[in-house]
């Protein structure tokens, strides 16, 4: 049982690590304030009516393009702490209590307790259903 949960934590540790120092982009593109498309890792499709920017020789009046895109980017994690000596002295007995207490809790019994194996059990000096003859048929 140990083993199982052991493999369980190494694995969620693992992906927790992974999630936090992974950098990621969202893009999306939205047309006339409705969103059209959004990709996480891929480039984002377009609904089609984009305005080229050309520069019209005597023409001062330009259209307002309806379509944007945004990007959020969000940044993992540069700098993991690798080795335990950096910890303070407060912070590593923490760290040593809390897996001591943590341990030990999952820790069994090495044999059964019996609380009534010092009792004898009461003497019987009569089989009450043998003397009032009440049987159920």
């Amino acid at each position: 049982m140990k083993q199982i949960f052991y493999k369980i934590s190494s694995l969620l540790i693992a992906i927790v690590v992974l999630l936090s120092t992974m950098s990621y982009t969202i893009n999306s593109h939205y047309c006339g304030g409705i969103l059209v498309d959004s990709a996480i890792f891929t480039k984002v499709g377009t609904c089609g009516m984009e305005m080229e920017n050309r520069s019209t020789e005597g023409c001062s009046i330009t259209k307002k393009d309806c379509c944007n895109d945004e990007q959020i980017s969000f940044d993992g994690q540069d700098e993991l702490q690798l080795s335990f000596n950096t910890l303070a002295f407060n912070q590593q007995i923490f760290v040593a209590s809390f897996v001591y207490s943590y341990i030990n809790l999952f820790e069994g019994l090495k044999e059964t307790i019996s609380l009534y194996r010092d009792y004898a059990p009461p003497l019987v000096v009569r089989q009450i259903y043998k003397i009032d003859e009440t049987y159920l048929i």
